[in-house]
């Protein structure tokens, strides 16, 4: 409900329709569906006694998953972070670079890039014989859980996952960091007041999201020995695959002043019809 709220907002308003809004939505967007791909069917095993799901259910399961957590490490650090750098560090040109055109093709290349990435670990995993009794010790299709299955030396396909998980966390998460350092020393050069106050507000949202996000999958996935503790894999999977999500329309409603306004008169619109409604 609450990213629903952002998207229907941004939809509503023309005053809404920037750049940073039209990204805030499509971030939104992509939450719902990073949601949607795991969560029902975790709902579905806790209520069913059988708890089983398909084959092709489970890789599909791994890839829209994992492709979308891929998405939203590049629409955070490369598409945000860009979009605060020129408005803070080069605010005479962000109208002529920023336009709605390149807007539309950051969003394009988030989700493209994300779900390119996951083809080879899905190919991979696909050819990998799995043996009995095929029970995978996760309320998801990771990674780590599937390998675990498998009936053959998995070293090379968990090197070559490994690779490419590091490489969208590593390179996202330095660009990010290179990104606010510019804009950061940007900001102390300017005289106390309530433009500095704005840019640190701005910035402590999004870096609050990309902190979130980028530190829980680094303790998942990159830090050393975390293999060794399937309880700790499971408590961090399921804050960055439900917590986020969550905390991601807390964060930025309460950041953006536009945003609260929008909200504050569609939830106005919306208990006036309710209590029309109750008078009929």
């Amino acid at each position: 409900m609450g990213n629903t709220s952002i998207i229907c907002a941004v939809w509503s308003s023309w005053k809404l329709h920037t750049p940073m809004n039209i990204l805030l939505a499509n971030f939104s967007f992509l939450k719902i569906c990073y949601v949607s791909s795991d969560v029902p069917k975790m709902l579905a095993n806790i209520i069913s006694q059988t708890k089983s799901t398909s084959y092709a259910g489970c890789l599909l399961q791994f890839y829209f998953f994992f492709s979308m957590c891929a998405a939203e490490a590049f629409q955070v650090p490369s598409v945000m972070s860009f979009d605060r750098f020129l408005d803070i560090c080069r605010p005479l040109q962000y109208p002529t670079i920023m336009t709605h055109r390149l807007c539309a093709w950051l969003v394009v290349f988030c989700w493209t890039g994300g779900f390119l990435c996951l083809l080879t670990p899905l190919t991979l995993i696909s050819q990998v014989p799995f043996c009995g009794p095929n029970t995978i010790d996760y309320f998801l299709c990771a990674l780590a859980p599937l390998l675990a299955l498998s009936c053959a030396s998995v070293s090379g396909i968990t090197l070559i996952c490994g690779i490419i998980s590091s490489l969208i966390i590593f390179l996202t998460f330095l660009y990010i960091l290179g990104t606010y350092f510019c804009v950061l020393s940007v900001v102390l050069q300017v005289a106390p007041g309530s433009g500095r106050h704005k840019a640190f507000s701005t910035c402590a949202s999004h870096l609050a999201v990309a902190c979130l996000f980028c530190g829980s999958v680094m303790v998942m996935y990159v830090s050393p020995g975390s293999g060794d503790y399937p309880g700790m894999q499971k408590f961090v999977t399921l804050f960055y695959a439900l917590a986020t999500p969550f905390f991601n329309p807390l964060i930025y409603n309460f950041r953006n002043k536009d945003m609260k306004e929008v909200l504050e008169k569609i939830l106005n619109v919306l208990l006036r019809e309710i209590s029309k409604g109750f008078k009929s």
